[in-house]
């Protein structure tokens, strides 16, 4: 297959679809999921671990540099949002209308959390980027299906560990803290798991469809920038 670090027609549809996925995830992420009675589990988790399969998918056809613009596509993209919520939200409402508090609980956010839910999105998404583009260059493109589940690994662990530990440090006990991080971080990989089988049949039919098969050999894994050409 073609090594080129080029973006072929199904790349823009995978950027799109992954920058939803994210800016949905950022959205629901403040309705709480009654796993178990004590178990209780943000609605994003649903839909956010699809951002890691897509960057996966991201990383492996089409390589780090490719999956760098997605990643920082998707973080623009979030912070727009927030901003533009935080700016609705600061607009004055009328008297006779009633739904303020209730715009502001689903859509509100605080500087801590949008901090933290920032970080915890860098940290996650280019780890797991990074580790997957390595572990292909070493296995000569072999065992996917181990590739991906340690990247996520890594990448969720960041990201679990990162965005509770700052969203939530000192506001409850910190048996409880651990609890929520543990919980959230197994929920991920297992999803990652059990959606093992799709990611291959996905990454195998866009190489196919695209005939790209990105090797990462000597790329630059600077979060910013390698100075090279880009997609």
């Amino acid at each position: 297959m073609n090594e080129k670090n080029s973006a072929g027609r199904l790349f823009t549809v995978f950027a799109a679809v992954f920058v939803a996925c994210l800016l949905l995830s950022n959205l629901v992420a403040g309705k709480l999921w009654a796993v178990t009675p004590s178990i209780s589990l943000p609605a994003a988790v649903i839909l956010f671990p699809v951002t890691y399969i897509l960057g996966d998918v991201l990383t492996e056809v089409y390589g780090f540099r490719a999956a760098r613009k997605v990643i920082w596509l998707g973080f623009g993209c979030s912070f727009f949002a927030v901003a533009v919520y935080m700016a609705v939200i600061a607009l004055p409402s009328p008297d006779f209308w009633t739904g303020q508090e209730a715009y502001r609980t689903v859509l509100g956010t605080t500087p801590r959390v949008a901090l933290a839910s920032f970080a915890g999105y860098l940290f996650g998404e280019f780890s797991n980027s990074i580790i997957l583009s390595k572990l292909k260059v070493a296995t000569g493109g072999k065992r996917l299906w181990m590739r991906t589940i340690l990247s996520t690994v890594v990448g969720e662990g960041f990201d679990s560990l990162i965005f509770i530990g700052i969203a939530f440090f000192g506001t409850m006990p910190a048996g409880q803290l651990f609890s929520m991080i543990l919980f959230q971080y197994l929920f991920k990989v297992g999803y990652e798991i059990v959606f093992t089988p799709v990611t291959y049949a996905v990454v195998n039919a866009v190489k196919r469809a695209e005939g790209v098969d990105v090797y990462d050999k000597g790329v630059s894994y600077n979060v910013f920038t390698d100075g090279g050409s880009e997609i």
